[in-house]
């Protein structure tokens, strides 16, 4: 997402990171309302260093926005506060010199229920879902993990799952194997051939048929149990998943709300509450 010009807005400017497995993710927000989103990879801690020298947002922005997008837009005077939400402790502790800083741990996301070991980003993701589009509701992040998180309409949440993602799955064969090959998975934007005569496509088989089964019983057990929940998807293999369904069971993609900002929707409803 490119960024807005809101020059004038510049008063309640903060920032948002959610540290992933694999990437950082990065929403850059005026108030309530979401500016510009956008991935990186992990930053080296010399970098993060430097980050905390920048006296003002466009010095800030230059250092941690994508190359191809402009970040030479805004005039406030000094760098915003940064709100974190991560999986990976070790990521988390260089990130601690960043002034301003605020860590959402589990204890703030206002959930029911919640057990001590669940993800801060299946916790925010889910929260963001529900109080955006109301509750029952079911989110999918099909990231390095596949997870399903659901929460009833008491904003209770009642549990989900995790597995491997597509890739993962991959990696895991093409490395754990003597002689199976790493399947890239850019090669398979559409369904594979079902009953394969070689072993790269009897591997893609394998792997996305069996994760789209799964998928759909989620959904369909889900819906059994709510009939009117609603469903999310998230994570860098959404659209990707959401393809595979479209061509295979069309009525349930249909029902699927898709939106990969869910954890910065979290983080947004605990900030605004919290002032």
């Amino acid at each position: 997402m490119k960024p807005c010009n809101h020059p004038q807005q510049t008063e309640n400017v903060w920032l948002a990171l959610e540290i992933g497995n694999s990437r950082l993710h990065w929403a850059l927000f005026l108030g309530e309302t979401l500016s510009s989103a956008w991935d990186t990879d992990y930053f080296p801690e010399s970098l993060i260093q430097q980050l905390t020298k920048c006296q003002t947002l466009n010095d800030l922005l230059k250092k941690i926005f994508p190359p191809d997008q402009p970040s030479d837009f805004f005039t406030l005077t000094n760098i915003p506060p940064l709100l974190i939400a991560s999986v990976v402790p070790s990521q988390t502790a260089i990130w601690q010199t960043y002034p301003n800083i605020r860590v959402i741990t589990l204890d703030q996301v206002p959930l029911k229920g919640m057990y001590p070991t669940l993800g801060i980003d299946r916790a925010l993701a889910l929260w963001g879902a529900g109080k955006t589009w109301g509750f029952p509701m079911l989110v999918i992040d099909a990231g390095t993990a596949l997870t399903f998180t659901a929460a009833d309409d008491n904003q209770c949440l009642i549990g989900g799952a995790i597995l491997p993602g597509i890739g993962l799955q991959f990696a895991a064969l093409g490395q754990q194997t003597g002689q199976l090959p790493l399947v890239e998975m850019q090669n398979i934007a559409s369904l594979p051939v079902r009953f394969a005569l070689n072993t790269t496509e009897a591997i893609q088989s394998g792997v996305i048929y069996s994760l789209i089964a799964g998928v759909k019983d989620f959904i369909e057990a889900w819906w059994h149990l709510f009939p009117d929940g609603k469903i999310a998807i998230k994570g860098g293999d959404r659209t990707l998943l959401l393809n595979y369904l479209q061509a295979l069971y069309l009525e349930i993609a249909a029902g699927l709300i898709v939106e990969p900002n869910l954890i910065f929707w979290g983080m947004r409803e605990i900030i605004m509450v919290d002032g």
